[in-house]
């Protein structure tokens, strides 16, 4: 793995983010290496090259710990948006493990999207912080079977096995759910497979689900796209450019049908699915977050 310089980690402060109610972003890592074939993060837009190596920044702890002792203002900060904080170098180099040490040492919130069951490591340092601040996970599940699984995304944990740390995040108490995004057409938009997804929710503990009953293509990640579908799904490339032609915003055809269903099986199973009701329930109980007086 490479490392790259950095002059800063951390963002600057944002009031009510609608986006997970999130504060402040966060990204120690650039690039991934789970190789899923839909990532919109490699699109010429966010200007990563070679976007399957996965490079560090330098003196990344350093500047965290600099970085949250000169803010104004506690809050949540969010990672995992751009690049998976829990790629397979994490496990060696720790950098993820450690900036949530420095977290939790300056009573900051904490919010996880990975695809990665490497996260149960890091429970101990999670419920630290979730004694005084806001954690949320989010484990990104597009379908519940591990066949396909390795089909879309070949290099990330196998669904079962995110499913499994699911299940132990939530046996710890900490506020754990699934990203349902993308749900891509053709492949993983029906019936069965969104109700798997749910029941297997319910059955290990997740507080909610959030679903985009679709994918979203532009650039050269639509050619990534279509290069894997034809490698792996012959055929369907054409129904895709038939069904959508150059649109941005890949809807599922299905889409309707399977917002219904979704809304009543999780109404049924008490499983949130609300941006407003998620961003509630994890952050219940800790009240507004204070200034930081120097």
């Amino acid at each position: 793995m490479e490392f790259i310089p950095a002059k800063s980690i951390i963002s600057g402060y944002e009031t009510g983010n609608a986006w997970f109610g999130k504060n402040y972003n966060m990204n120690i890592y650039k690039g991934c290496c789970h190789g899923c074939i839909y990532c919109d993060s490699r699109s010429e837009c966010y200007r990563v090259e070679n976007f399957d190596e996965v490079r560090a920044k330098e003196n990344a702890l350093t500047l965290i710990a600099r970085e949250l002792a000169s803010k104004r203002r506690t809050g949540v900060i969010g990672t995992g948006a751009m690049s998976d904080p829990y790629n397979p170098f994490e496990k060696e180099y720790r950098l993820t493990r450690g900036a949530l040490e420095l977290i939790n040492a300056h009573r900051f919130g904490i919010s996880i999207a990975t695809k990665s069951d490497l996260i149960t490591r890091d429970i101990d340092v999670l419920k630290a912080i979730s004694s005084h601040s806001p954690v949320l996970i989010k484990i990104t599940i597009t379908t519940a079977e591990d066949e396909l699984c390795k089909k879309i995304e070949p290099y990330a944990a196998e669904s079962s096995r995110r499913f499994a740390a699911i299940k132990e995040l939530a046996s710890n108490g900490i506020f754990t759910g699934i990203l349902l995004m993308p749900v891509l057409p053709f492949l993983e938009d029906n019936d069965k497979n969104i109700s798997e997804i749910i029941y297997l929710a319910y059955k290990n503990g997740a507080k909610f689900i959030y679903p985009a009953f679709g994918v979203t293509l532009r650039q050269n990640q639509r050619e990534w796209y279509y290069k894997r579908l034809d490698e792996n799904f012959p055929g369907l490339k054409q129904k895709y450019v038939k069904q959508f032609v150059n649109a941005y915003e890949c809807r599922s055809p299905n889409a309707k049908a399977l917002w219904q269903l979704f809304q009543k099986e999780c109404d049924r199973l008490g499983i949130l699915y609300k941006m407003e009701d998620i961003i509630k329930g994890y952050k219940q109980g800790y009240g507004d977050n204070q200034l930081s007086l120097f």
